[in-house]
């Protein structure tokens, strides 16, 4: 592995590393792994397959998450009693449906992949014209004792998609439980972080992960992380939701107009 990463000239190992430290300020700022960014570059600009840029994304996304978790739990210490369930249904989900997901044939799961940018963009952009997005987040409309089963749902995007836990955990926390936006992010690290670990196992024992490319920019992303959660607590709410929103709706279109040319 080593010896693949010294292989590569300065530049494009420079490239990896710029590229890493780009997805870890933004994973930091907006409690993700920036693997929503990372698996469409990789597809594109390093022509892998699907199920390998996903795989290859979790072994960058593993250490930033470790430490973004780690620097929000600080800003908000969890209650261990919802996000040890939370992470553990989390992660029994992500195994069984990253084992289902590394037998799909590339363009199927491309397509999958594709779709759920799709609707998480459509989604966003009603919110956007309903002025939902930017709204504070409301009183809770159910009991926090039914935290954990989001883990279900967090987990299995992850295990399909490499990606999408904290994009799908993050506004059911603040929309039917009233968590405040930074909040939910916190908890939502505790849910995907244990989500990536087993998924990266998962797709490392598949063969789905070019480790030589993954770890430069894990490396770069670390420098980043730090400086991205710093950030989101020093904004004001309604920017943390607005930039949120705008990353994911751009991340969307850009791999829609990718697909159609």
């Amino acid at each position: 592995m080593l010896t693949a990463i010294a292989s590569f000239g300065a530049g494009q190992l420079a490239l990896m590393l710029a590229v890493g430290a780009a997805l870890g300020f933004m994973g930091g700022m907006f409690g993700i792994g920036g693997g929503i960014i990372a698996i469409p570059f990789l597809v594109l600009a390093f022509g892998m397959e699907q199920a390998l840029a996903q795989g290859t994304s979790l072994a960058m996304m593993v250490p930033i998450l470790l430490l973004g978790w780690w620097r929000y739990s600080r800003h908000h210490p969890l209650d261990w009693r919802v996000s040890l369930p939370l992470g553990a249904l989390a992660a029994l989900a992500t195994l069984l449906v990253a084992c289902f997901a590394t037998a799909l044939h590339p363009a199927v799961l491309r397509t999958v992949f594709a779709v759920f940018l799709l609707l998480l963009a459509l989604r966003m952009l009603g919110q956007q014209r309903a002025g939902a997005t930017l709204a504070p987040a409301g009183p809770p409309r159910l009991q926090r004792v039914w935290l954990p089963l989001v883990g279900l749902l967090g987990g299995a995007c992850m295990g399909l998609l490499g990606v999408g836990g904290g994009l799908v955990a993050t506004p059911v926390f603040t929309g039917l439980f009233g968590l405040r936006q930074t909040e939910a992010q916190s908890l939502s690290l505790a849910l995907v972080t244990p989500c990536s670990l087993v998924a990266l196992l998962t797709y490392g024992s598949a063969g789905h992960v070019q480790w030589a490319v993954g770890l430069p920019m894990a490396a770069g992303g670390l420098l980043t992380v730090t400086a991205g959660v710093a950030l989101a607590h020093r904004l004001p709410e309604r920017s943390v939701k607005r930039w949120f929103a705008a990353m994911i709706l751009a991340t969307a279109l850009w791999m829609l107009l990718k697909a159609c040319l």
